[in-house]
């Protein structure tokens, strides 16, 4: 019976105020470790902090602070103490001698929540490239941590049956790992090259992690991704075709949610995750409009878009979760929005005329003169699904089609014969 019933894991969360760090920032991050805590299915007994100048190098903490959070911890009688910055190993070691419960920080919880959530190959092998990564430099002196066994937040992948495997056999799994990875992303990026060449309108999905986008996904392409009211909800990219009110059909794909301080190991492991970013031609960035923090939200996601080089790619900010907020609520001045809720069918109308309006605008306008007895141009451009006019001129016998469309389109090399006005070619010169 005992098996059956999971008890659910309790813990305090301890941070640290530093005195030239954003007030607001930090509050965020607490909030963001306490629902991370949540997300990964542990009740929070206790919140800890302290404001300091700097971070101790030894205890994190004032060694007097951290003592009484081990009192404390015994008090209640917790599983966990969870640190909301990334410990050092020797901070590690020397927290492990003084509490009698499980010491983890923000990263390791992070990535226990990914551990458990990554459902393609490449997600599992990003997950557990990253846990070795953050491993390898903590492998000396974890004798107290290496001997719990017994699973729980902190513990769970590679955890359990690879944490006494010495430094050689770990990196010698990072290299099969790499390798593999390397192989999922020439796949991959040969797949990119191939909706590139056939010119596929690619839009991304971005955004702070729980800001909807999923369920945006879902509702715009009848998808079936996981939508859940926690964070992390989705870690795998899931690429879905979507029909616009022309009838063209574009690719929208979802990408794993933001957050502020993700682990260093996590970006550089999703860092091909979010390649597909760079690929895209428009990037619907995705706001929770009900979010009080929203603004540090939409800075964390431009400045890893910076990051990525994808600040560059026309951007349309979908403020979504409208359904939730008050009329007249401020929202933050960008170049390019809409207010939406993905729960209204009227808002998703709206939302895809924009997209279209965006994939119109890369297109040029061009004038055909298509003869009579070439019916099977006119049948072609029909079924494109391109936006076009058409008149007939009887003095020729031709139809005169003046067309929208991208010059990469293949279909663009077929029509270059019926150019009304074919651009002139330049004499070589020798």
């Amino acid at each position: 019976m005992d098996d059956v019933i999971k008890r659910v894991e309790t813990a305090i969360l301890v941070g640290c105020f530093l005195d030239n760090r954003d007030a607001e920032r930090a509050r965020l991050s607490m909030e963001e470790l306490h629902e991370l805590a949540r997300t990964a299915g542990v009740d929070v007994l206790d919140v800890v902090t302290q404001n300091r100048e700097r971070i101790d190098p030894a205890w994190y903490l004032g060694s007097g602070k951290i003592q009484e959070i081990a009192h404390r911890a015994r008090e209640l009688d917790v599983d966990l103490v969870i640190f909301n910055d990334e410990l050092s190993p020797s901070q590690t070691r020397n927290l492990d001698t003084a509490f009698d419960c499980k010491v983890i920080d923000r990263t390791q919880l992070i990535l226990d929540i990914f551990a458990g959530r990554a459902q393609s190959r490449e997600g599992k092998i990003q997950v557990e490239l990253a846990q070795y990564n953050y491993l390898l430099p903590r492998l000396a002196g974890q004798g107290r941590q290496l001997s719990r066994l017994g699973g729980g937040i902190g513990t769970r992948g590679p955890g359990e049956t690879k944490l006494e495997s010495d430094r050689r056999h770990i990196r010698r799994r990072i290299s099969e790992l790499k390798q593999q990875l390397a192989d999922i992303v020439r796949t991959r990026q040969l797949h990119r090259e191939r909706r590139k060449k056939n010119s596929v309108y690619q839009i991304a999905l971005v955004g702070y992690t729980n800001a909807g986008k999923s369920t945006l996904l879902n509702r715009l392409t009848s998808a079936d991704t996981l939508q859940e009211d926690k964070l992390f909800a989705t870690l795998d990219p899931t690429t879905r075709q979507l029909s616009l009110p022309s009838g063209m059909d574009v690719l929208l794909t979802d990408t794993v949610g933001f957050i502020q301080d993700l682990p260093t190991t996590l970006v550089a492991a999703f860092r091909s995750t979010l390649e597909g970013v760079q690929e895209a031609d428009l990037i619907l960035h995705v706001v929770d409009s009900h979010h009080p923090d929203l603004e540090i939200h939409m800075e964390v996601v431009e400045r890893i878009l910076r990051e990525l080089k994808a600040d560059d790619i026309p951007q349309l900010v979908v403020f979504n979760k409208a359904d939730l907020i008050r009329e007249g609520t401020y929202l933050p001045p960008v170049d390019d929005a809409i207010l939406i809720s993905a729960l209204r069918d009227e808002d998703l109308k709206r939302l895809l005329e924009r997209i279209e309006s965006y994939v119109y605008a890369s297109f040029d306008w061009i004038t055909l003169k298509v003869p009579v007895e070439r019916g099977d141009i006119v049948s072609l451009l029909h079924r494109e699904g391109v936006e076009m006019e058409q008149a007939f001129d009887e003095a020729d016998a031709a139809y005169l089609i003046t067309v929208r469309i991208n010059r990469d389109q293949p279909i663009y090399g077929k029509i270059v014969p019926f150019l009304l006005d074919k651009p002139e070619i330049a004499e070589e010169s020798w």
